[in-house]
């Protein structure tokens, strides 16, 4: 049953996002598009996963002024676990090969996500302050995985610099969300999915940092969020779904 769950909440998503292209082809690029979108797949693929996803802190996350969002990166399936918590008016960044994907990949674009070839660092970093000034002229969010890899639920990697480099070239607040640690494993004959917990860290701000504040930053960040998934488990979250 989980191998089944699993598949269709994964055909779901290039579906819905068949169907949301009518959104996206009448606002082009338009980043609420992409807060729409997330907010229904995740939704519905939680729902045929049987995952419950409790919350805390989401009192955290700013809703009226941009912000560089981080959050740990496990598995694909984070897509269904976070899809739904971004910040209005949000883009995020996915590697090239997102296009190709059928229906997805279209969205992706069409929402104004930042495409990176994350294969020549130098100028991932030059695009991403490039973002950072131009998601404050245009008072947009950003959501980024800082580990670049999925980490598969074995601890917090380490983080690329390019986030960081946007927040202070934006002068926005960096919010961290973290999920616990989960390895996709099923419970009970229905194979519903084991629960994920997330916590949303107060923002550190950036308006006063330079670029040469990134090292510091960076571990500051890594090491609130490495604190927190450590300590928190699918029961201690506060709030549903």
């Amino acid at each position: 049953m989980g191998v089944l769950r699993k598949l269709l909440a994964w055909l779901s998503v290039p579906v819905i996002s068949l169907f949301a292209m009518v959104l996206y082809l009448a606002r082009p690029f338009n980043p609420d598009n992409n807060r729409m979108l997330g907010w229904v797949v995740a939704r519905f693929g939680r729902c045929i996963l049987g995952m419950e996803r409790p919350v805390e802190g989401r009192e955290n996350m700013p809703r009226d002024r941009p912000t560089v969002v981080i959050a740990n990166h496990q598995h694909n399936d984070d897509l269904f676990v976070m899809g739904d918590l971004l910040p209005p008016r949000t883009v995020t960044v996915g590697k090239s090969s997102l296009v190709w994907l059928p229906f997805f990949g279209q969205v992706f674009w069409l929402g104004g996500n930042v495409i990176l070839n994350r294969g020549r660092s130098r100028k991932a970093i030059a695009a991403m302050q490039l973002v950072g000034e131009t998601i404050a002229h245009d008072r947009k969010s950003l959501w980024v995985f800082p580990e670049g890899t999925r980490s598969h639920g074995k601890g917090l990697g380490s983080f690329k610099k390019g986030a960081f480099y946007a927040a202070i070239a934006s002068g926005a607040p960096i919010t961290m969300v973290c999920a616990s640690e989960y390895a996709d494993k099923t419970c009970g004959l229905l194979g519903r999915r084991e629960p994920v917990a997330i916590r949303i860290l107060p923002p550190i701000e950036t308006t006063d940092l330079k670029p040469e504040d990134v090292p510091e930053l960076i571990e500051r960040c890594r090491s609130r969020m490495a604190e927190a998934i450590t300590s928190i488990t699918p029961a201690s979250g506060a709030g549903s779904a």
